[in-house]
C-alpha cells in the first residue's frame, strides 16, 4: 500500500520520470556549488629553505577553490606575496634534512603552509622545464615524505618549553617549528614564564677584587633579610654581582626554582614545576632543604652569582668564569633529594668536567680549595648538571683531560675486553653447569672454592660489560646498582683469590686438625666480607657516573665510584693485601714444585715438564696475580700495562675454565697438591682440612 502511494506521486509517464531525475540531480549540483562558492577559497603556500630556482610561478594560481602561492625565493618575495592575499612574514632556514620555521600563528590562520622537502631534486610538483604554467597540483598538495603540511590545527603537536638561545630577538607570539629528517619534530613558542617579581631591592657597596673570601662574607645573608621587612624577595645588586632573596613558608614547604638569564639576571620561576632548562643557568631548590630551612628564625634562600672568578691553578678554569653561592640561613647536607644546578654548554670538547665546591683554604692557607665531595656531575644534551648534597659555594670546573690514552688505544682494549669478557663467562658458565650436572656431589674443597670464584668472576664480567649501556641510560639509580654490583663481585673476586691462597697454605703447614664447616667457613668470608664494603659505599653514596677521556677529548661513560681517593684506597688497598698474600703462596708453591722436581729428575720426562709448566702458570691466574700489573699503570709502561692487564684479565676466566677441565678431580684434590704434600716434609703427614 505504501509503495502504490509513492509510485502515485512521480509521474506515470517514463520519459517525464527521467526529465524528473535529471532536473533533480541538477538542483543537487547546483545547490552544492552554491554552498561552495559561499566557502572562502582554501589558500596554500609554498615554501622550500634550498630551492634555488625560479620556475614556479610568480603570480597566484587558482586551482578549483583553492589558491596556491610558491614562495620558493629565499631571497625575494614573490609577487603572490605582495598582493595582501598571502602573509609570507616569516623565515624558514636550514638545509638537507633539517630546518626551522619560524612564524607567528596568524599566519597559518590565513592559510595553509606547504614545505618542500626535495624541491630541486625532481619533485612531482616542480613544472616541467618546456612549459612554466604547468603543475601537477595534487602532487602539490598530497602530504608525505616529499611536503610537510603545516596547518593552525597540526603545527605544534609536540610542544617543548621556553628556551632564551633560540627566541633571542623574538615576540613572545612567535613560534619556533623543528624539522628533522624531513618530519616534524617539535615546536616551541617564545612566551617567557611567568616569574616572581622582587619586592624591593638592595644595593651595597661594591668591592674591588673580589676573592672566595670576599664571597664568603657577602654570604651572610641573615642581616639582609632583617633589612627586607615585609618584602617576601629582594633582588640583591654589588657591582657586577647579582642575587636574589625570597622568604620561605614555615610550613609546606615547596620546591624553589631560580633561573639565571645570559645578561644575568636572577629570577623565580612562578610554577614550582618548571625547571628553567631554557635558560643558561638554573638552579632547583628541593622541598627537603626548604623544610630543613623552615626551622629557622626567617627562613629564606638565596641565590647569589659572583662573575670573574677566577682559578688559581692556570691549567684549570671555571665555567664561565663564575661562581654560585647558595644560602639558606641553616646548615643544610646530606640531602637525599639533591640540589641541581644546570648549566647549557657545548662546548667541553678537550676538557674534563667537574662540578666542585669551595671548602676553605689548602693546608698552606693561600689558595681556595675546590672539591668534588658531595657533587655529582651530569653531561646529557648539551647541558651540565651538578646535583649536590649540601649548600656552599658551586663551581664548574673545566680541567685537561686526566688521562691522555689515545682513543684508538681505547677502541683497541674495549674490542679486547669485550672479547676477552664474552669468552670468559661462556666457558666459565659451561664449567658450572659440568660441576653441577657431573662433579657437584664428590668435588673436593679445593673445586668448591674454584667454583665460587667462577661465580665471582661471571657476575664481575658480565656487569662490565653492561656498564657502559647502562650508563648511557642517564638513570642514576640503575648507574648505582650496576657500579655496586660490578664491584661487590670485583672484590669478591679479590677476595677468592685469597681463599685459594689460603687453602693452599692449610694444606702445606696447618697441623692435623678437624676443622668443622670449613668451606662454610671460606665462603661465608668471601662472600660476606667484600658485601661490607659495598653497603659502606652505597650508604654514603659513593657511586655514580664516571668519564674517561681520550687525548680528542671524547669520552665514555661507565658507573662506578665517582671519588679517586676513594677508589684508591678501598680497591687498591683491598688487592694490595690479597696480592701480598697471594704472591708469597705463589713463590713457596713454585719452591716445591722445584723440588718436586729435583726428587724425581729420574722419572723426569716431557710430560711431567708440561703438567709442571701448566700448574705454575694456572697458580698464576688461580691466585689473582695478573692483576698486580695495575701497579705498573704510570710513566712509560702506562700504555704497555693496559694492554697486558686488559688480555690477562679479561681472558682471564677463559683460561681458568681451561684449567678447571684439565685438573679438577672428583674425590681428591689436584696432583699438584699431592705433590707438594708428599716434598714439604719426610716426617710431618698433612691432611687436607674438610
Amino acid at each position: 500500500m505504501q509503495e502504490t502511494t509513492l509510485l502515485r506521486m512521480l509521474p506515470l509517464d517514463g520519459k517525464h520520470r527521467w526529465m524528473f531525475i535529471a532536473v533533480l540531480l541538477f538542483g543537487l549540483y547546483f545547490q552544492d556549488s552554491i554552498s561552495d562558492c559561499r566557502k572562502p577559497p582554501q589558500k596554500f603556500l609554498f615554501v622550500s629553505p634550498k630551492t634555488k630556482n625560479d620556475l614556479f610561478p610568480n603570480d597566484v594560481v587558482e586551482f578549483n577553490a583553492s589558491k596556491l602561492c610558491f614562495q620558493m625565493l629565499p631571497e625575494r618575495n614573490a609577487a603572490c606575496c605582495n598582493t595582501g592575499a598571502f602573509l609570507c612574514n616569516f623565515t624558514i632556514t636550514g638545509g638537507r634534512e633539517n630546518y626551522t620555521l619560524i612564524l607567528k600563528k596568524e599566519i597559518l590562520s590565513n592559510q595553509d603552509i606547504v614545505v618542500i622537502t626535495i624541491a630541486d631534486h625532481g619533485f612531482p610538483c616542480k613544472p616541467m622545464k618546456d612549459n612554466n604554467t604547468y603543475l601537477d597540483i595534487h602532487n602539490c598538495l598530497k602530504r608525505g615524505v616529499k611536503n610537510i603540511k603545516l596547518t593552525k590545527e597540526n603545527f605544534c603537536e609536540n610542544m617543548e618549553g621556553y628556551d632564551e638561545d633560540a627566541c633571542k630577538g623574538l615576540a613572545e607570539t612567535h613560534y619556533i617549528i623543528a624539522v628533522v629528517k624531513n618530519k616534524l619534530s617539535h615546536c616551541r613558542l617564545c612566551k617567557r614564564p611567568d616569574f616572581i617579581k622582587p619586592e624591593t631591592s638592595i644595593t651595597l657597596t661594591p668591592s674591588p677584587n673580589i676573592s672566595t673570601e670576599t664571597a664568603a662574607k657577602l654570604m651572610n645573608i641573615s642581616l639582609l633579610v632583617k633589612n627586607m621587612g615585609n618584602s617576601s624577595s629582594a633582588s640583591i645588586k654589588m657591582g657586577n654581582i647579582s642575587g636574589l632573596i625570597t622568604r620561605l613558608p614555615k610550613t609546606n614547604p615547596i620546591n624553589i626554582n631560580f633561573v639565571l638569564s645570559n645578561n644575568r639576571d636572577i629570577n623565580i620561576l612562578k610554577n614550582n614545576n618548571d625547571s628553567g632548562k631554557g635558560y643558561s643557568r638554573s638552579i632547583k631548590i628541593p622541598a627537603e632543604a626548604s623544610g630543613m630551612a623552615a626551622k629557622g628564625e626567617n627562613p629564606f634562600a638565596a641565590v647569589i652569582l659572583f662573575p670573574d672568578m677566577f682559578q688559581d691553578n692556570p691549567d684549570s678554569t671555571f665555567l664561565n668564569n663564575e661562581v654560585v653561592g647558595i644560602e639558606m640561613g641553616k646548615e643544610i647536607s646530606n640531602l637525599s633529594d639533591r640540589i641541581l644546578i644546570r648549566y647549557k654548554w657545548n662546548e667541553t670538547k678537550g676538557r674534563t668536567i667537574s662540578c666542585v665546591s669551595w671548602h676553605g683554604k689548602d693546608t698552606e692557607g693561600k689558595k681556595a680549595k675546590w672539591i668534588q665531595d658531595g657533587c655529582h656531575t651530569k653531561e646529557n644534551y648539551g647541558s651540565i648538571t651538578c646535583e649536590c648534597t649540601h649548600l656552599t659555594f658551586f663551581a664548574i670546573l673545566m680541567s685537561p683531560p686526566s688521562a691522555n690514552m689515545s682513543s684508538s688505544d681505547v677502541k683497541s682494549l674495549t674490542t679486547i675486553t669485550s672479547i676477552g669478557c664474552g669468552l670468559s663467562i661462556a666457558f666459565l658458565t659451561v664449567a658450572l653447569f659440568m660441576h653441577c650436572l657431573i662433579r657437584k656431589g664428590k668435588a673436593s674443597q679445593a673445586t668448591k672454592i674454584l667454583i665460587n670464584l667462577f661465580l665471582a668472576l661471571i657476575g664481575l664480567n658480565l656487569s662490565f660489560l653492561l656498564n657502559e649501556s647502562i650508563a648511557n641510560l642517564e638513570n642514576f639509580a640503575a648507574c648505582v646498582t650496576v657500579a655496586a654490583v660490578m664491584h661487590y663481585t670485583m672484590l669478591a673476586t679479590f677476595t677468592w683469590f685469597f681463599m685459594q691462597a689460603l687453602h693452599l697454605y692449610f694444606i702445606l703447614w696447618k697441623l692435623p686438625s678437624e676443622v668443622k664447616h670449613y668451606i662454610r667457613k671460606i665462603c661465608a668470608a668471601g662472600w660476606v666480607t667484600p658485601a661490607v664494603v659495598v653497603i659502606a659505599l652505597v650508604a654514603s653514596r659513593q657511586y655514580g657516573f664516571l668519564a674517561i677521556t681520550t687525548d680528542d677529548g671524547n669520552s665514555a661513560k661507565m658507573c662506578w665510584i665517582s671519588n679517586a681517593v676513594i677508589h684508591q684506597v678501598v680497591n687498591i688497598g683491598y688487592y694490595a693485601v690479597v696480592f701480598i698474600f697471594s704472591f708469597v703462596m705463589f713463590i713457596v708453591t713454585l719452591r716445591h714444585i722445584i723440588l718436586a722436581k729435583q726428587a724425581e729428575k729420574k722419572h723426569k720426562d716431557s710430560s711431567s715438564i708440561s703438567t709442571n709448566v701448566f700448574s705454575i702458570v694456572g697458580l698464576f691466574f688461580l691466585f689473582g696475580i695478573t692483576w698486580g700489573f695495575a701497579f705498573f699503570s704510570y710513566g712509560p709502561m702506562l700504555t704497555a700495562s693496559y694492554y697486558i692487564f686488559t688480555i690477562l684479565n679479561s681472558f682471564q676466566g677463559f683460561l681458568l675454565a681451561i684449567y678447571y677441565f684439565k685438573t679438577s678431580k672428583i674425590v681428591e684434590d689436584s696432583s699438584l697438591t699431592d705433590t707438594m704434600r708428599s716434598t714439604a716434609t719426610s716426617n710431618t703427614i698433612v691432611k687436607p682440612p674438610h
